[in-house]
């Protein structure tokens, strides 16, 4: 089996996880009463997006032992088509207004410059990128916990994130850490951190210092604390799940941390919204989870191909249908002023167009990035003075590196 057919289940539930976002967005503005009350589409496939990434971004950088080609790989991976879609939100702005949730000053440049937008209470430029906040959390996280070589016992993160959650449910209701400073002070540290990791230069300080910023924003500074947490405590689930396939962890922690974030909201201060009242959430959770298991069960199958296509261009899908979407009504008019067939052809050819569009991204942004970055990380491989540089470990990793295609990629991409 090949290495593109092992991981085809990944690519198909990423592509299952962009169309429920999609239609979160879409329902309401196309037929209200087709979008589920029982569950949130849009949370679900984020959920699913979150297990991905916790599945499969520990795997790559532990296959790699290399935490500067793991940053090579995923600043190629994220930025390109991140600040491409930056730049179309802008666009955009000309005849839509930007979202008042984004600061017109340093600290709404520094926190797109970092990705850690929901974790500094900074909107991004698109609606969707909120998710990658918690991403960008993740990696700097799992960077520091590999570099101090503490980075096996996921299950146990997993279960401490989903207590961080019931706990800070109950005693925060709004940010520690208010006003611009932690976006601006955040985004400084990030570029300087990021500068120690690839010149080589204090890489453990800076691994340190960026995976404890990371963790003080996602408490002190994030729009609502418990639910990065929560969000954490999946990711974190994923990578135990992932250890307990390889014989390297037990299964009870992804359980365990589950049942925590599941009543993470029952309690919490700020949890007003209608769908984290327990039976939505709850629904939710279970199903991105059954939704993730049925795909790692059925992983030697082979996938509808549309799937898997829709899960390769999934990123571009993810980030660029909102912008697409603001422009409908200003070409269009107010959808539901129109008939039910009328709103139902424009919701077609919406979704034509942000397919077409999502693969022309995919095709001249993402791929080209993609391979660039892997370029780069071969030669800084092959180079004389291409020695494992401090911070890596190649003989730390549970996984063997043949078995993750470069450019692997979680949730967001």
């Amino acid at each position: 089996m090949t290495t593109s057919h092992r991981l085809a289940w990944l690519d198909a539930l990423r592509g299952i996880g962009a169309l429920a976002v999609v239609a979160e967005h879409l329902l309401p503005w196309v037929y209200p009463p087709l979008r589920p009350t029982f569950m949130n589409v849009g949370m679900y496939g984020v959920v699913v997006f979150f297990l991905v990434s916790g599945y499969i971004i520990p795997a790559s950088l532990e296959g790699r032992g290399d935490v500067r080609a793991f940053w090579t790989s995923r600043l190629f991976r994220l930025y390109p088509l991140y600040l491409t879609v930056c730049a179309i939100a802008l666009l955009v702005g000309l005849w839509v207004p930007i979202r008042e949730q984004v600061p017109r000053d340093a600290s709404g440049v520094l926190a797109h410059v970092s990705m850690l937008l929901d974790v500094v209470h900074v909107g991004g430029l698109a609606d969707p990128m909120w998710t990658l906040s918690y991403e960008m959390v993740f990696y700097l996280i799992v960077t520091a916990l590999f570099v101090k070589g503490v980075h096996r016992f996921s299950g146990w993160y997993a279960i401490a994130f989903g207590a961080l959650a019931v706990v800070a449910g109950l005693v925060i209701g709004a940010p520690w850490l208010s006003g611009p400073w932690p976006a601006i002070v955040s985004g400084v540290v990030f570029v300087v951190g990021m500068v120690g990791l690839f010149t080589g230069r204090f890489r453990k300080a800076a691994s340190y210092v960026l995976g404890v910023m990371a963790l003080v924003l996602l408490i002190g500074s994030a729009y609502v604390p418990w639910f990065g947490a929560a969000i954490l405590a999946m990711m974190f689930a994923g990578t135990a799940l992932y250890r307990w396939e390889k014989g390297t962890g037990p299964l009870w922690p992804v359980f365990a941390a589950f049942a925590l974030v599941a009543i993470s909201p029952a309690w919490a201060v700020a949890a007003g919204w209608w769908w984290v009242q327990p039976p939505v959430w709850i629904t939710t959770l279970v199903l991105a989870g059954a939704t993730f298991w049925a795909g790692r069960a059925l992983r030697h199958r082979t996938f509808p191909k549309v799937f898997v296509w829709l899960g390769l261009i999934s990123y571009s899908v993810y980030l660029v249908h909102h912008p697409i979407l603001r422009m409908v009504p200003i070409l269009f008019g107010h959808m539901m002023s129109k008939p039910v067939w009328e709103r139902t052809l424009l919701a077609l050819g919406y979704l034509a167009v942000v397919l077409l569009v999502s693969w022309a991204t995919y095709r001249f942004v993402e791929a080209p990035a993609q391979r660039l970055g892997r370029r780069l990380v071969k030669k800084a491989q092959t180079s004389p003075a291409g020695s494992p540089p401090n911070g890596s470990s190649s003989s730390s990793s549970n996984w063997p590196s043949s078995s993750l295609p470069s450019g692997t990629g979680g949730g967001a991409g």
